[in-house]
């Protein structure tokens, strides 16, 4: 059974282009599921207001899923879980590490690498002494946890995923996973138990989603994903990228385009059908 999942932050108004993924989700499915996650993790900035507003609009366009919805802010064990796990196995190492100062590292190296979400992690503490790290948590020194990205590709080893639609530049098949281009990524923060990689690939392996559709500007988050799944013996589930709704200048639309918001589209008259047909659904 084809298992597919919408999962929005409830930090704004659903948009075009947020309606467009729920529905390419939602027939995804086809006879199978239809699943609702929200993904309000960062507390700091999630409202209640807006989750409401997310199943109007849902419910607007003919959608339906079984509930209760899975919210990640009632899954914060699961994430300790899977972090334990990975920490057992040797893959994370404190980072304490301020932006400031892994952008000035970044700075003097010559060719300092990036990745698809921006400059590589330099590796500053990923040597660090087990008696330092341990003497600056006792100091109180904030610090995030990263994970050992060279470590923990050797020990997954050669690793692929199979995409049904298309990536930015037309990826589609089985595809090499490559999840070093990341570097040693960030898993969790203090204030956020776990981060965006951590936390989707721990809720789908627990949903048992099957199929992954989504906006290609995730595509290449897959490699890192896939990664995580092989780590935590999770199953790994088929993928289908598909297009971006952009504005008039080539841009994806944001939370802060209120012009095109589903709410302000249904206040003005628009109905499920036309929002269709202007989405070429």
């Amino acid at each position: 059974m084809i298992v597919t999942r919408f999962a929005p932050s409830p930090t704004g108004f659903l948009h075009l282009g947020h309606a467009f993924a729920a529905i390419k989700a939602a027939e995804a499915a086809k006879d199978g599921k239809f699943l609702v996650r929200i993904e309000d993790i960062d507390r700091t900035r999630c409202e209640r207001e807006f989750e409401t507003a997310i199943f109007e609009d849902l419910r607007w366009l003919g959608l339906s899923w079984p509930e209760p919805v899975l919210r990640q802010s009632e899954r914060f064990g699961a994430y300790g879980d899977a972090l334990s796990k990975l920490d057992a196995m040797g893959m994370l190492y404190p980072c304490f590490c301020t932006r400031k100062e892994i952008a000035e590292e970044a700075a003097r190296a010559a060719e300092a690498p990036h990745g698809p979400e921006g400059p590589v992690y330099p590796g500053i503490c990923r040597t660090l002494a087990d008696g330092v790290r341990a003497a600056r948590k006792a100091e109180g020194v904030p610090y995030v946890l990263r994970l050992d990205m060279a470590k923990a590709a050797a020990v997954a080893g050669a690793l692929s995923f199979v995409e049904h639609g298309a990536g930015p530049r037309g990826e589609c098949g089985a595809i090499s996973a490559q999840p070093l281009q990341f570097g040693d990524i960030v898993l969790a923060r203090k204030d956020i138990p776990a981060a965006y990689h951590l936390a989707v690939v721990v809720d789908d392996a627990y949903q048992g989603v099957t199929l992954v559709t989504r906006g290609n500007d995730l595509f290449s988050a897959t490699h890192v994903q896939r990664l995580l799944q092989a780590l935590l013996d999770y199953p790994a589930p088929d993928y289908a990228h598909h297009r971006l709704i952009l504005d008039a200048n080539g841009r994806k639309f944001s939370k802060r385009d209120n012009a095109v918001t589903l709410q302000a589209l249904r206040q003005s008259g628009a109905t499920p059908q036309s929002i269709r047909a202007r989405l070429e659904i």
